[in-house]
């Protein structure tokens, strides 16, 4: 719409608008605390739903009956929009903030039926691997003798991942040390959208006893002939993604609203 037009100042549908926004509600709710019918069938209410947002284009209807907003509506960008940009690092070990480092790092970005390599970088972290480290990647200090260091390989990883999704396999470990190596040797703060592909296997895919990255990699029949390395693990990982998002849209996610909320649902062990 281009010109000007006039519409009621907060009606019914406004008020069961700001109640979506914190959340999607199921009719009963909505004639509950917005039409103020508590002891209204549900089979009453239904219609109710039906008769006020059926042609709304800012509400929609979920799978399982509840009533949302559109992402557009949401202001989340659709998954078909949306750039990811999936991430692995290895490192000497587990701790972000203490005395360990990054020793390799990769970007893959999966944008529609795109699928690339971006980004790929031994680093050389200023310690000692250790010998547990260096046999699980292949990772050694001789290999990284005369890699480059964090600080030299920052900008272009701070390019690589700008304006995208952070996308990894246990996204909280590789945010971890991506966060302390940027602030470390740029003074800087990592924002944005993450996505966890771990998370997302535990809601999309419940039954499997395992969402290692080996195992999800067996389910779906992936192959991955540099394994623990950052260029293989990513590429893996991003094929990976790829699966899940279908799935996603399987179960009637359109936007990254609706896949955080996804892999929120999917959070317990596994």
């Amino acid at each position: 719409m281009t010109g000007l037009a006039s519409v009621p100042e907060r009606t019914l549908v406004d008020r069961a608008l700001e109640l979506m926004a914190q959340a999607p509600c199921g009719a009963d709710r909505l004639a509950r605390e917005i039409l103020l019918l508590p002891n209204a069938p549900v089979s009453v209410a239904e219609r109710l739903a039906v008769a006020l947002f059926a042609s709304d284009p800012r509400v929609r209807q979920l799978d399982d009956g509840r009533w949302a907003l559109t992402p557009e509506a949401q202001g989340s960008p659709l998954i078909e929009e949306c750039a990811f940009a999936v991430v692995d690092v290895e490192t000497t070990g587990m701790s972000a903030t203490g005395p360990d480092r990054v020793t390799d790092v990769a970007v893959v970005i999966l944008q529609g039926e795109r699928r690339e390599l971006v980004f790929e970088s031994l680093v050389q972290p200023g310690i000692s691997i250790p010998p547990r480290i260096a046999m699980l990647t292949g990772i050694t200090d001789q290999l990284v003798r005369h890699a480059p260091l964090f600080d030299a390989v920052a900008d272009a990883l701070l390019a690589a991942l700008a304006g995208r999704v952070f996308v990894a396999h246990n996204a909280r470990f590789d945010w971890a040390f991506l966060s302390a190596e940027v602030r470390r040797n740029r003074g800087l703060g990592l924002i944005g959208p993450q996505l966890c592909t771990v998370r997302l296997a535990r809601r999309l895919l419940p039954d499997l006893p395992s969402r290692s990255l080996d195992a999800l990699s067996e389910h779906f029949a992936l192959e991955n002939p540099a394994r623990h390395r950052a260029a293989g693990d990513a590429l893996v990982t991003a094929q990976l993604l790829e699966r899940l998002l279908r799935l996603a849209r399987e179960r009637g996610a359109r936007s990254l609203s609706d896949l955080e909320a996804m892999q929120r649902k999917g959070s317990g062990n596994g």
